[in-house]
């Protein structure tokens, strides 16, 4: 039988991209589609892309019969929610930013406002696929990382377990408009950003202290200091992230190449190629590619692209969900 599933924040770019997912995903079966807005009428009217959702899916209220839950809210709302959902028996998939950070304190200062539920942040399991395979399996809480957490962390990942990253950490990191989304207002029209590219969040992006939390757990404890500065490009989905760090030795490319090469051999979702990527690459795929290469001062260049929709948001959510529930993880994705 298939596992029913909700989508709590079904019309927002997320919500809609997870939609598509799942209408088509063989295992599972799309049973509420939730939001505040559009409340009685066809998600396939609400989203337009949604050509496959049959016309008896409504938006409505309540997440229905559904044994998951994937929640695509704004900032604290899906704490609230959840645990109602978890003691009724359900699982729940945030795609929103209410579990991933592990001290509730970080969420006063970085979202402005007291986590409704505290004793849920432990129990969560950060879903960065490659990095917590074993721990989403059974999973009752899955935290999906942010998108920008998503690359950056994927990039390091390797250099930081193999002890290489001294110093300071330097990520600029380039997105499309749909990871701001919907409700931006005139800043994210297309005429403020096509022919544009901007920095945003300077000094304080909100996925910073997620960042800086994820890669002091792979460095063992602490992390170098880090610079991350984000900007929008005028793209609808997309995103790449740069990443600088100094070696804590003298190792050539050839040697970080194969390091890279070898730690994403078995991953059915991380490329490492030989070439700097591009978004249009990776667009409506949830696949992570990697480029790594040194300059002449001898830093070390890593390179990582993803479509922030797929692999920064919705498509690592079916890549959990497969997981928790037992199936191949690229169930639906391909």
């Amino acid at each position: 039988m298939p596992v029913k599933v909700a989508i709590v924040g079904a019309t927002g770019y997320a919500g809609g991209e997870l939609a598509r997912l799942l209408l088509r995903h063989p295992e599972v079966r799309l049973v509420a589609a939730v939001a505040r807005g559009r409340q009685g009428e066809p998600l396939r009217d609400v989203q337009p892309h949604l050509h496959s959702a049959p016309p008896s899916l409504v938006v409505g209220a309540d997440a229905g019969d559904a044994e998951v839950v994937f929640t695509a809210l704004p900032a604290g709302e899906a704490a609230k929610l959840a645990p109602a959902w978890l003691a009724e028996g359900r699982r729940v998939i945030d795609i929103g930013s209410d579990f991933r950070l592990r001290d509730p304190k970080d969420y006063e200062r970085w979202y402005s406002y007291t986590h409704p539920a505290p004793e849920l942040l432990k129990e969560a399991v950060y879903g960065l696929t490659e990095l917590t395979r074993s721990h989403l399996r059974g999973a009752r809480v899955v935290a999906n990382p942010g998108c920008y957490p998503t690359a950056t962390l994927l990039a390091l990942l390797p250099a930081l377990r193999a002890d290489l990253v001294e110093d300071d950490i330097v990520v600029d990191a380039k997105s499309g408009v749909s990871g701001a989304g919907r409700g931006g207002g005139d800043r994210l029209s297309f005429v403020s950003q096509t022919e544009n590219a901007t920095p945003y969040g300077v000094g304080g992006h909100r996925h910073e202290p997620e960042i800086a939390q994820e890669l002091a757990e792979l460095a063992g404890g602490t992390a170098p200091p880090l610079t991350f500065v984000p900007h929008l490009l005028p793209l609808d989905q997309g995103e790449l992230v740069s990443c600088y760090v100094s070696p804590t030795r003298d190792v050539d490319t050839a040697e970080v190449r194969e390091l890279y090469a070898a730690r994403y051999a078995e991953e059915p979702f991380v490329e490492v190629v030989d070439r700097p990527p591009g978004v249009r690459e990776v667009r409506d795929t949830n696949v992570c590619r990697i480029h790594v290469d040194r300059d002449a001062g001898g830093r070390i260049l890593v390179f990582s692209v993803i479509d922030n929709l797929w692999k920064g948001a919705a498509g690592q959510a079916v890549q959990n969900l497969n997981l928790m529930l037992g199936l191949d993880e690229r169930e639906g994705l391909s």
